[in-house]
C-alpha cells in the first residue's frame, strides 16, 4: 500500500508536519509494511514558509524585528527562494495569535510592510505574499504605509493604525510608495471573501478577531471608505483575505491574488505523489463548508477526486459533509470524548486516528 498524507496545521494545537508524523505514525502501528508519505502543507497562512522550506532545499532564511499587530516588537521572518524571490507571511508579522488579546480597531499589518520592505532592501526582485491568519481589518493600510504609502483624514493627517481609523480616511497619497519588485507581487489567499458586504473581510472574519456587531459595522465602513478613494476591484475573490490586505495589495501594488492552497500543493508535489497513491489523508482543525473554498483539505480532496485516489479526512470538528467519492472521516473531538481533550494532546489522537483509518481500510474490504 502506498498512502500520502498531506494535511494543513491543525490551528491552535498542531502543525502540519507533527500532524502529518503522527498519522503516519498510527498507520504503521497497524500496517507497518505500508509506504507512506507525508507532504505538509498550507494556504497562505500559518505554516507557509516551513511548507516551502520543506520542498526547496536552496531556500534561505532571514530574520528581523519589526512591529506586531499591537504595535510591539516582534521577531519576524521572510524566506528567500532561487530566483531572488522573497516569501512573507502575514502571520509571522500581523498574526492574531501574537497578541495578547484581540484588538479589532486598532490591530494593524505593519511589520508585514516592513518585512517586505527588507525583503526588497536584500535585492528580491519578486514577492510572494501569504495572506491568512491576521489580527486586522485595516485593508492593509499598515503594511502599505510601512512601504511609503500616506493615509491621510480631511486635516491632511496620517491616520492612527488600524481599521477602526478608516471611518476617517479622506485621501491616500501613494506617491511615496515603494514601487513592486520587477517580478511582480502574488498573494496566496485562503479565502476567496471579496472585501465588502455579508460575505466580506468585516462581516465573516471580524467576529473571528474579537469584533463585535458594532465593531464589525465600524470596520465595513471603513473598508468601504477605503475602497471609495482606492478604487480597484473590491468584489474580486481574494479581496477580503487577512481583512482586505489583498484588496489594499492588489488595488495599490498590483499584486495578483492567487489560490494559495492550490499553489503550495502544487510546488510541494502532491499531484506526482497522487500518480502512484492508494489513500490519501488530509486533514485540518475545523472541517466546514469554507474548507472547499480555499482551504488545503478542500484542494486535496479535489486532487485526490481528480486522480481517481480515494481519500480521508481528519479534523478536529467536522460540520460539513465531504464531497462524493471521500472514503471516510474521523473528527478528533468524538474520537477523545471533547474538543478540548483533543486539542490538550493533538498526537495522541491524530496517531490513534491513523490507525482507525488503517484497521478501517482493511475492514471496508479496499485491501487491493
Amino acid at each position: 500500500m502506498r498512502i500520502v498524507i498531506a494535511p494543513d496545521s491543525f490551528k491552535g494545537s498542531i502543525d502540519a508536519a507533527a500532524a502529518a508524523s503522527a498519522l503516519a505514525a498510527g498507520w504503521h502501528d497497524a500496517r507497518g509494511g505500508d509506504e507512506i508519505t507525508c507532504i505538509p502543507l498550507a494556504d497562505g497562512g500559518e505554516g507557509t514558509l516551513d511548507v516551502l522550506a520543506a520542498a526547496e532545499p536552496d531556500a534561505r532564511w532571514h530574520q528581523a524585528q519589526v512591529s506586531g499587530p499591537a504595535g510591539q516588537a516582534v521577531s519576524g521572518s521572510w524566506l528567500e527562494l532561487p530566483g531572488r524571490t522573497a516569501v512573507v507571511e502575514l502571520a509571522r508579522a500581523s498574526g492574531l495569535p501574537l497578541l495578547s488579546q484581540p484588538d479589532p480597531l486598532r490591530a494593524q499589518t505593519t511589520g508585514t510592510g516592513e518585512l517586505i520592505g527588507r525583503a526588497l532592501d536584500a535585492g528580491a526582485e519578486r514577492i510572494v505574499l501569504g495572506l491568512g491568519g491576521s489580527a486586522s481589518t485595516d485593508g492593509g493600510t499598515g503594511a502599505l504605509a510601512a512601504l511609503g504609502a500616506r493615509f491621510l483624514d480631511a486635516a491632511g493627517n496620517a491616520l492612527a493604525a488600524g481599521g477602526g481609523a478608516l471611518a476617517e480616511l479622506a485621501s491616500a497619497d501613494l506617491s511615496g510608495l515603494r514601487p513592486p519588485p520587477p517580478g511582480g507581487v502574488t498573494c496566496l489567499t485562503d479565502v476567496t471573501a471579496p472585501l465588502l458586504g455579508p460575505l466580506g473581510a468585516a462581516a465573516v472574519f471580524g467576529p473571528q478577531k474579537g469584533a463585535g456587531p458594532g465593531q464589525v459595522a465600524a470596520l465595513e465602513a471603513g473598508l468601504a471608505r477605503l475602497a471609495r478613494v482606492l478604487g480597484g476591484d473590491p468584489a474580486a475573490p481574494g479581496a477580503g483575505a487577512a481583512g482586505g490586505t489583498g484588496y489594499g495589495f492588489a488595488t495599490a501594488w498590483g499584486a495578483v491574488i492567487a489560490p494559495g492552497a492550490a499553489e503550495l500543493c502544487r510546488i510541494a508535489g502532491l499531484s506526482a505523489a497522487l500518480a502512484h497513491a492508494d489513500l490519501v489523508i488530509t486533514g485540518e482543525g475545523r472541517y466546514d463548508l469554507t474548507s472547499t473554498a480555499g482551504k488545503v483539505t478542500g484542494a486535496v480532496l479535489a486532487a485526490a477526486a481528480g486522480a481517481g485516489v480515494p481519500a480521508a479526512l481528519v479534523a478536529g470538528s467536522i460540520a460539513a459533509e465531504l464531497p462524493g467519492g471521500s472514503w471516510r472521516g474521523i473528527s478528533l473531538g468524538e474520537l477523545a470524548g471533547a474538543a478540548a481533550a483533543a486539542q490538550e494532546d493533538p498526537v495522541r489522537w491524530l496517531r490513534l486516528a491513523g490507525r482507525q483509518l488503517a484497521a478501517g481500510w482493511a475492514r471496508d474490504g479496499l485491501d487491493p
